[in-house]
């Protein structure tokens, strides 16, 4: 008996995989690295490394990297509360998890504005005893912070469901601590699914754009992101410059997700070996 496969074979499956993907991803990324071939070496070099866009490299990157480690702690926090405990709204908090995924990061940005600004709704309290938290790096952490969150929480929940927590009583049967338990019995079957929330989380953050220049204050050298500086020589016709800096933008996005990939193959074979 001839078994139907329910899609087609592997050789015209394969075609058209190749023929979206070059349509959809590859033609237009080959597009704005050839753009950038206009340029010579130097120039190129000039673009990617003038003093302004050095300053959003460092803004970018490490507004990025302090969000994703901010999301690691209160992510795992959060998923360990709608995993292990029963509480009167647990299903719109779960809801409201996944809020920046649905929110436009506009609205985001503005909304955080109107809280955060010195006129805003905790602001107004703060500025007073001299805590500035929008116009500055400060709002560019937070905004990051409210778009990452959904990341690690979503990936670390289903290992906190699968997890046995029948190690967890053994462990505590023997004596060990609460901290020795989360230690040498939650933390090691949590840590992948970590890894992966984190790089999730901090190769979002890089590309955010929306949420952050209403509370940024979007000032040169202080508190301009990357895609900003991009958006502002576009404005200027300096498409060379614009697709010099998207370039490393892209490389550096690219890098990420081959380090997702891997930690998310690394999870699934620990996860068997289990």
């Amino acid at each position: 008996m001839t078994h139907r496969k329910v899609l087609p074979g592997f050789n015209l499956t394969l075609g058209y995989t190749l023929l979206y993907l070059s349509l959809i991803v590859l033609i237009p990324l080959s597009a704005l690295v050839f753009k950038t071939f206009a340029l010579t070496w130097d120039q190129f070099w000039a673009a990617i490394s003038s003093p302004r866009v050095l300053a959003s490299y460092r803004l970018t990157f490490g507004a990025s990297l302090i969000a994703a480690l901010v999301n690691v702690v209160f992510g795992l926090l959060v998923a360990w509360v709608l995993v292990r405990y029963s509480f009167p709204g647990k299903k719109i908090v779960d809801a409201l998890v996944d809020l920046p995924f649905a929110l436009p990061t506009a609205v985001a940005g503005i909304s955080l504005t109107a809280l955060l600004a010195g006129n805003g709704w905790i602001g107004q309290y703060l500025e007073p005893l001299g805590i500035k938290l929008a116009f500055n790096p400060n709002g560019v952490v937070i905004a990051l912070i409210f778009i990452g969150l959904p990341f690690v929480v979503r990936t670390v929940q289903p290992v906190l469901e699968e997890g046995e927590r029948e190690l967890e009583e053994a462990a505590m049967c023997l004596g060990a601590t609460r901290w020795q338990t989360f230690a040498r019995v939650i933390f090691p079957s949590v840590a992948p699914a970590l890894l992966t929330g984190f790089a999730m989380a901090f190769a979002r953050a890089i590309g955010e754009y929306g949420s952050v220049i209403f509370i940024a204050g979007n000032m040169p050298m202080v508190s301009e992101i990357t895609p900003l500086v991009i958006i502002g020589k576009l404005e200027q016709y300096d498409y060379a410059g614009a697709t010099a800096v998207a370039v490393v933008m892209l490389v550096m996005s690219f890098v990420l997700l081959l380090v997702i990939n891997a930690l998310q193959g690394w999870q699934r074979r620990r996860s068997g070996a289990q």
